[in-house]
């Protein structure tokens, strides 16, 4: 059985919710304070990892970033090189494993946002991901991860919620595991073709934790921010964003 991040069916059912108009239109922002955090120049080599179908890639490019998307979902791809393509951006996608994908001293920045990590089973998976992020970057080049923090989603917990569009009804169930370490999930997609049900696993970050898992990669100094507009991790933060400097 393949691991819920490889199921085509899941990202097909829920990419209405995944990735929304709303989220689309969410990316201007979301790179406003990227390139803000980052301090990005606009002949900066960018790698959007686990970019799916490429909200932050093609607004990059837009802004003329020499931008890489990377993803292992080829359909995802297929429609942002679509996009590309039409509107004629400098950008190019890589289907890959961000487990294997390493460019050494390719990248003066590498974004890993709308949680984007923690998908494995096995934590030395997320380590490998971030030693290859480490080797990818130039020397003094910048991460940007952002994620849902062990801290927020403890404080904000939500076992069940739903939520309906176009007539497509779609359910959430969550279930803390683990001391919080991992949030089990169940997620249902009710529509005139019927049910369709997943469960998948992610694994929840602390801030002192992901910020010392950057740190022992080689990283030379990480900021903690609850936002990604650079508010402070506390107990107002919404997310957990950490930008880290090689």
């Amino acid at each position: 059985m393949l691991p819920w991040y490889q199921n085509e069916a899941f990202w097909k059912a829920f990419a209405p919710v995944i990735f929304s108009p709303e989220q689309w239109r969410n990316a201007v922002t979301e790179v406003d304070h990227a390139v803000a955090l980052l301090d990005l120049k606009p002949e900066d080599q960018v790698l959007d990892l686990a970019c799916g179908p490429g909200r932050h890639t093609l607004e990059l490019a837009r802004r003329g970033f020499q931008v890489t998307g990377v993803d292992r979902n080829n359909e995802y791809l297929k429609k942002a090189r679509r996009v590309a393509r039409h509107e004629k951006y400098a950008c190019r996608f890589v289907t890959a494993d961000m487990r294997e994908f390493r460019r050494p001293g390719a990248f003066d920045a590498v974004l890993n946002l709308f949680t984007s990590i923690g998908y494995f089973d096995d934590p030395e998976d997320d380590r490998q991901v971030l030693r290859n992020v480490f080797d990818s970057l130039k020397p003094g080049g910048r991460l940007l991860i952002e994620t849902m923090g062990r801290e927020v989603i403890a404080r904000i917990f939500q076992e069940r919620d739903w939520q309906e569009k176009d007539g497509v009804l779609f359910l959430e169930e969550r279930r803390p595991d683990d001391g919080w370490s991992r949030l089990h999930n169940r997620w249902i997609r009710v529509d005139a073709e019927g049910r369709h049900e997943f469960t998948f696993s992610l694994r929840l970050f602390s801030g002192p934790e992901l910020r010392d898992l950057l740190l022992a990669t080689g990283f030379q100094s990480v900021r903690l921010c609850g936002n990604l507009a650079g508010a402070p991790y506390d107990h107002q933060a919404q997310r957990l964003v950490a930008a880290a400097v090689k």
